[in-house]
């Protein structure tokens, strides 16, 4: 028994141990790819070597629930069997955890992976509708019949529908009983009020008491309300709620308060959107100086069925418009795509047969919006993976995107940056801090001791520093940077011209200058400052250079502070000359930590009689 048991264990450990090097082996293109997994709420698909479809899942954080699947040895073997022939990781990007359910669930339906638990029609989401009839009916359902009627949805919330249902119910008296109200039917007195009518649910359209205008006035109202377009009904609202307070029905006006509420706080649709809004393919692009990335969402009764991001690689300076036509070509034909209409971010002519809409506003602006986000998204990956595998290649778009935003005359493959550092003019100091190929470089780096500055003065401080470095530079022929960069704004950037005037070097090197308060960028001799995209590289690139300058200098001028108040606190001890004073400063680095010292750790540096009296010295004072 004992040797059984011994056996199962060692099994089971050996079966452990081979699948995780089966999923180091698959690991290395897998690692990159959840690398770079955005941190954001979205659906993610697995597929297998051969491209097919293994399993969907949606997640909070696409990163961590990705990463779950690859960092544990599973409970289930199926689940084990599942990660062992991933090949291939996508994601679609989406705002909330709400829409990643519901594109889960339709992904789920279309693409029915091996995987995933099949979700059938009959325990889909609840939809409203507004049947296509004479005097409309609004109900509930989970099945959308292709008869001509309108349908809303789908919603993840049944408490959500019902206080909808209810709210509409409560502002529009419509009927709800499933007769045949055509005019002949109503003319011929077939049908008698009912129930509904006589405690005011229902104004009677059975028996022609309601003309067809009138109700469908109320339809068209209800409409607009599940759009999303509240205005007029919580006008409605808010008008029966005063009534009934007037009356002094509180209690009802009370239900009718937090109805409002709810219906304030209610988003009518999802990403999801209007089913409506069928058989339509959405097309967007992001660029920079290398690539473009095209994403394409395909669009069926109102959801997303498919989407692709496609990368491009620039061999001239091609325009959007150009590369995101070229790209509508190429996904219509590998997709076999059908669609008469496209939604696109701009005009483009792609003949005469395919209409063009670029939306500005409401559902069709919002799945536009969706597919620009997944296009950033795809590129934010490709770029990280790319500074993993290709790093020479990462730094070399950088440098020409640098170049372009700056407007430089050539790359930025040496960058210097300056800042100044003194507290109410005492220990006046300089950084210069050096970037090679956007990254520092350290072994460069260089801090100032202000010498011809008397005060204060942090424009003639600039001034100097400036001038000494490159004069230093010149006179042993070393290399100049591409761009000098000035923290401080306009003032700073004035100061540093005159050195690299007084050099002769206006021309030769581009200087720019960084005010901190709005990251604007400044230009010898223009007064409108240069503003980035707060999220670009270049900025990033600037803001590093800028801070890491800050970080040198106020590191230096700390030091500088504290070893001058060392020395003039060891220099009033008897008996205490320079040479111990220098052994001191380099041991202890401040006066806080030579006080706080015992007799002992200050003997075993300058020896027992010295340390006697620092101690006793200290005791005293």
């Amino acid at each position: 028994m004992l040797s059984f048991f011994w056996k199962s264990e060692r099994f089971l450990k050996s079966f452990s141990n081979n699948l995780q090097k089966q999923n180091r082996m698959q690991k290395p293109a897998l690692d990159l790819q959840i690398l770079t997994l955005p941190d954001n709420p979205g659906v993610y698909q697995y597929y297998d070597k051969d491209g097919k479809i293994l399993y969907v899942g949606k997640a909070k954080n696409l990163k961590k629930r990705v990463s779950s699947y690859f960092n544990k040895i599973h409970d289930t073997a199926k689940t084990n069997v599942l990660v062992k022939k991933i090949v291939t990781i996508k994601h679609i990007v989406v705002p909330t955890e709400t829409d990643a359910l519901l594109l889960e669930n339709n992904l789920i339906k279309t693409l029915q992976p091996r995987y995933n638990v099949l979700l059938r029609d009959d325990k889909s989401y609840p939809w409203i509708c507004i049947k296509k009839e004479p005097f409309s009916r609004i109900f509930l359902t989970r099945r959308m019949v292709k008869d001509g009627s309108e349908y809303f949805g789908p919603y993840t919330n049944f408490k959500m529908v019902y206080t909808i249902l209810d709210l509409i119910k409560e502002l529009y008296p419509l009927r709800t009983c499933t007769y045949d109200l055509s005019e002949s039917n109503i003319n011929s007195g077939k049908f008698k009020v009912c129930l509904e009518y006589h405690i005011g649910n229902c104004k009677g359209p059975c028996e022609g008491l309601e003309p067809l205008e009138e109700y469908q006035r109320q339809v068209n109202a209800i409409r607009e309300i599940l759009k999303g377009n509240f205005k007029e009904s919580l006008k409605d609202f808010k008008k029966l709620m005063n009534t009934y307070a007037q009356n002094l029905q509180f209690e009802e006006a009370q239900k009718i308060k937090e109805k409002i509420e709810v219906l304030e706080n209610y988003q009518s649709r999802s990403t999801i959107i209007n089913p409506k809004i069928t058989n339509i393919d959405v097309f967007s692009i992001v660029s920079d100086e290398s690539a473009a990335y095209v994403n394409f969402l395909q669009i069926s009764h109102g959801s997303i069925i498919r989407s692709h991001t496609l990368e491009m690689k620039k061999k001239l300076d091609e325009s959007d418009e150009e590369l995101l036509e070229l790209a509508i070509v190429e996904l219509r034909e590998r997709f076999q795509l059908l669609s008469k209409e496209i939604i696109v971010p701009f005009e483009l002519d792609l003949g005469e047969n395919i209409k063009i809409t670029v939306p500005q506003l409401g559902d069709k602006k919002q799945i536009l919006d969706l597919s620009i986000r997944n296009a950033k998204f795809y590129r934010i990956e490709q770029l990280k993976q790319l500074q993993i595998v290709d790093p020479d290649r990462h730094v070399n778009r950088i440098m020409a995107q640098m170049q372009k935003d700056l407007r430089l005359p050539s790359e930025p493959r040496h960058i210097e940056c300056f800042d100044n550092s003194n507290i109410q003019g005492t220990n006046p100091v300089a950084a210069c801090v050096v970037f090679k190929d956007g990254k520092p470089s350290k072994k460069d780096y260089r801090h100032f001791n202000v010498k011809t500055v008397e005060g204060p003065n942090d424009f003639a401080s600039m001034t100097e520093i400036v001038y000494r470095r490159y004069k230093r530079l010149l006179d042993e022929n070393e290399p100049l940077p591409q761009l000098i960069i000035i923290d401080g704004g306009k003032g700073q950037l004035s100061a540093a011209l005159k050195s690299i005037d007084d050099l002769g070097l206006r021309g030769k090197v581009a200087i720019i200058g960084i005010a901190k308060r709005l990251e604007e960028l400044f230009y010898p001799g223009d007064s409108i400052p240069l503003y980035l995209d707060k999220k670009s590289e270049t900025l990033k690139v600037i803001q590093h250079l800028r801070n890491e300058a800050h970080r040198f200098g106020i590191t230096f001028h700390r030091d500088k502070r504290s070893k001058s108040a060392l020395n003039s606190s060891v220099e009033s001890i008897p008996g205490i000359g320079e040479k111990t004073m220098t052994t001191l400063i380099q041991h202890f680095k401040s006066v806080k930590r030579l006080k706080l010292a015992t007799e002992k750790e200050i003997s075993e540096v300058i020896g027992v009689s010295k340390a006697k009296k620092i101690v006793d010295f200290y005791k005293t004072n």
